[in-house]
């Protein structure tokens, strides 16, 4: 098999790389893709760093083992622990994700942004130096998320539970006007209609799926290894839970997110 005929590894704590994975498949349809979720050790937002850094580099191992020209590491947290590390170590392209906070603040100047993530993304020195960049222009508000990536992995189309961790986090708001939800996870995009529908008037909603996705193929083209081929590439998906079920989760998921950005 030729270089750029080899599939791109996309990794996440869970089901929620997915999303980016979609916007992926979109921008590149002829791109083979082999995903990766750790569902078996999610959610990594409440571990401590030594145990994310062991288990993405873990992860990355087995994809690489694969045959795989390029890793997109499409889970907050695992980029701004291990990334950094990762790409001094191997010498294909890895790709990372960062909250929307850049667009967020630049299109929305002086108005009130708020950052949905896990406690531990919120956290790193990475997020608070990408919230102080661009404080100046408008008013960064941090939310973390504890328990909502489980609520989101659980597999169940009851969506109350949801609703309802919703209502509970956002009713702090009830006297401030939000302009812009930028996603921090990449469990969040799959939640991304329940949480507009949260707010009674129009929030714009942000996440940085299309942006990394972007970025995988401007360094696949830079390196000469974009997929040439005429065919629609393949997915394979791989869970660290041996249960078809999570598989067929996996698909689900696919299937039926819409990439707003592509």
């Amino acid at each position: 098999m030729n270089n750029n005929q080899m599939p791109i590894g996309v990794f996440d704590s869970g089901v929620g790389g997915i999303s980016v994975l979609k916007e992926l498949s979109c921008l590149m349809p002829h791109e083979n893709f082999i995903y990766y979720g750790d569902s078996a050790n999610a959610p990594y937002g409440t571990k401590d760093d030594a145990k994310i850094k062991k288990l993405t580099e873990d992860a990355i191992d087995k994809l690489c083992s694969l045959g795989v020209k390029a890793i997109v590491i499409a889970c907050n947290t695992a980029t701004s622990i291990a990334a950094h590390s990762l790409r001094k170590r191997l010498s294909i392209p890895v790709i990372g994700i960062e909250p929307a906070v850049k667009p967020a603040a630049t299109n929305h100047p002086g108005k009130n942004i708020v950052v949905m993530a896990t406690p531990v993304t919120l956290k790193r020195k990475k997020f608070l130096e990408l919230t102080s960049n661009f404080s100046n222009m408008a008013n960064i508000i941090p939310l973390p998320c504890p328990g909502l990536v489980e609520l989101i992995e659980s597999h169940s189309d009851d969506t109350q539970k949801i609703r309802t961790y919703l209502k509970d986090l956002f009713a702090q708001f009830e006297n401030t006007k939000i302009s812009v939800v930028v996603l921090g996870c990449t469990h969040y995009p799959h939640i991304a209609k329940i949480i507009k529908e949260a707010f009674d008037y129009e929030v714009e909603i942000l996440d940085g799926g299309e942006g990394t996705a972007r970025e995988a193929m401007r360094q696949l083209e830079a390196i000469g290894e974009l997929n040439n081929s005429e065919n629609k590439g393949k997915i394979e998906f791989l869970s660290s839970k041996s249960d078809e079920k999570e598989i067929e989760f996996m698909k689900k998921f696919f299937e039926s997110y819409q990439p707003r950005g592509v």
